[in-house]
């Protein structure tokens, strides 16, 4: 969940409010916005503000939190109108674009007086915006410059790595693009996005002074905002329209809050090169409208709220309203309003601006009995076997992917259940297996203190022909423990320990397995059943790892072991 950092002195002002430095209190009225503190610096006046609902990019800077508050605290209540005026500037667009990064919305700022502490605000809005609803600057990101050192038309064109040279921001010598890549902060971290192409996105302004190599670096002389600086320019580039026109508008709507005139930018887009439109003027503050069915509203929240009530709470929220009439109400939602797409978004509005604490609980009465499943005393013995054995537990997600699985655990590809159509590329099948979790877990924790024992208890999803789904959920157990004296014998140390106290004999028997050492690795045995495997981790899985020390580790079976106890106590 994003964390922001706020000027205090700078939100009792935007708000008009004095707390006196209650964090309580303040906590009370982020409530309304699904966010609390989390800290409170008075040495630098930052407080760190945790927004819980991570889709209200809106809120990610000190001016949108104030402008949604406004309402609860009863300073403001209805839509903040926001208007551009005409446009001054023009934007031409090269076709070669398209290809690479296509779009470009921008936004002119007139007659800004920025502090330090706004400075600051915009430029963390910015880079939460970056790194958030911008994927890392891949599908939007933002630049800001000083309008008055900028001679329009501005041209969006893209170049070859080694024709353009200009000043980073933050440098004070030339640099080519690649250079830029290379040797620059900015670069080196987004430099993937632009390297696959042989042409780099450029802006230039029409005496071809660079304004930013979008989506890396700005320009020095033109990309540099001081308190002096009182007009502005905004320009978003990125792959995606909707994306680059919501976050202008979020940038925008920001700065006029800090008393900035907008103007509108024309864009320019080239004819036959597959853009839906030619010319478009930005930014679009418009609202969208929303029909909001006050039968439902009650039906969902179990209150019997009339027409204009439900009207006063959808403004206390932030919302407008053109039409009221008995049964439905039409809503209009503001630009900034990204994360509405249902009405369902505007009826939690109503919920939340009517206090979830208002609404009477109703409890269901149904004939339920409850109970723990056969198998979790076992499972709790287990757990706490490993606890009392120096291990510390670990929870990762059923979700993961078969290069985790297999190609980093040096080991050829099994049956798995993947998924049809994955939203996230690293989680696309079911796991089947516990201990190339431990070994991630480990990889990514190795500023931690050695030495380390983790283990996980948790269910994995087999592929089984004979039942009715044709898979099926078994209890494994899996440890791990790493430093620099780490080895076999100290790994099955752990494991007898734990047969013993779990009432299990049991027998090892050497094998060969790709992701063990030859030699150290050996299937285990109950009653002549093969329940699990134990071994010191093969170096070429350390190495794909980038793991340092030595691993011992072993995955059990443990949903064997659990259904034997359960047939001995039956007989």
């Amino acid at each position: 969940m994003p964390t922001i950092d706020v000027n205090y002195a700078e939100l009792e002002r935007l708000l008009g409010i004095t707390l006196e430095g209650d964090m309580e209190k303040l906590d009370n009225i982020l409530a309304y916005v699904k966010a609390e503190v989390k800290g409170f610096n008075p040495s630098d006046g930052l407080i760190s503000i945790e927004m819980k609902d991570t889709a209200r990019a809106d809120l990610w800077s000190v001016e949108g939190l104030v402008r949604a508050l406004r309402g609860y605290v009863g300073k403001q209540k209805g839509i903040k109108p926001y208007v551009a005026a005409p446009f001054e500037v023009e934007v031409n667009v090269d076709a070669c674009l398209f290809d690479i990064r296509p779009y470009i919305c921008c936004a002119v700022i007139k007659d800004i007086h920025l502090t330090d502490a706004a400075i600051k605000s915009i430029m963390h809005l910015q880079a939460k915006l970056d790194h958030t609803h911008g994927r890392s600057r891949r599908r939007t990101s933002i630049g800001i410059y000083n309008l008055d050192l900028i001679k329009p038309p501005i041209v969006y064109t893209a170049v070859k790595p080694d024709d353009v040279s200009f000043v980073p921001l933050g440098f004070a010598e030339p640099m080519e693009l690649n250079k830029i890549l290379a040797q620059h902060p900015k670069g080196q971290e987004y430099g993937h996005i632009v390297a696959c192409n042989a042409l780099y996105p450029m802006l230039f302004d029409s005496d071809g002074n660079v304004l930013s190599f979008p989506p890396i670096i700005n320009s020095n002389d033109l990309g540099n905002i001081t308190e002096a600086s009182c007009n502005l320019l905004v320009e978003v580039t990125g792959t995606l329209y909707k994306a680059v026109l919501n976050t202008l508008t979020l940038v925008t709507s920001a700065l006029i809050e800090h008393g900035g005139k907008a103007y509108s930018v024309r864009i320019n887009y080239p004819k036959d090169a597959g853009y839906p439109e030619q010319t478009l003027i930005t930014p679009d503050f418009s609202s969208r409208r929303f029909e909001l069915s006050v039968i439902e509203t009650n039906r969902l929240l179990g209150l019997s709220l009339s027409a204009k009530e439900i009207t006063e709470l959808l403004g206390t929220a932030g919302l407008g309203i053109e039409k009221v009439c008995a049964d439905y109400i039409t809503v209009l939602v503001p630009c900034y309003r990204i994360d509405i797409m249902h009405q369902v978004d505007l009826i939690e509005d109503v919920a939340i601006a009517y206090g979830y604490n208002n609404i009477v609980p109703l409890w269901r009465e149904l004939p339920t009995t409850g109970k723990a499943k056969a198998d979790q005393p076992s499972l709790n013995i287990a757990r706490d076997l490993m606890v009392g054995l120096g291990y510390q537990e670990v929870l990762n997600t059923t979700l993961t992917n078969p290069q985790t699985l297999f190609e980093k655990m040096n080991q050829l590809p099994s049956r798995l259940i993947e998924l049809s159509d994955p939203k996230v590329i690293t989680l696309s099948c079911l796991r089947n297996q516990l201990l190339p979790g431990l070994v991630e877990f480990l990889s990514i924790n190795q500023s931690v203190e050695f030495p380390q024992k983790i283990f996980e208890l948790g269910k994995v999803t087999l592929v089984v022909a004979t039942e009715e789904t044709q898979t099926c959920d078994k209890e494994y157990l899996s440890a791990v423990t790493t430093h620099p004296n780490a080895n076999f014998s100290e790994i099955k140390s752990t494991l007898d320990s734990f047969m013993a106290n779990f009432g299990v004999e049991w027998q090892i028997q050497e094998i060969v397995h790709p992701s063990f050492i030859v030699g150290r690795v050996g299937k285990i045995l109950v009653d002549g059943r093969e329940v699990g495997v134990i071994g010191e981790i093969n170096p070429v899985v350390l190495e794909r790892w980038k793991l340092e020390n030595p691993v011992g580790a072993f995955e059990l079976h443990l949903q064997t072991l659990i259904d034997d106890r359960q047939k001995k106590r039956q007989n």
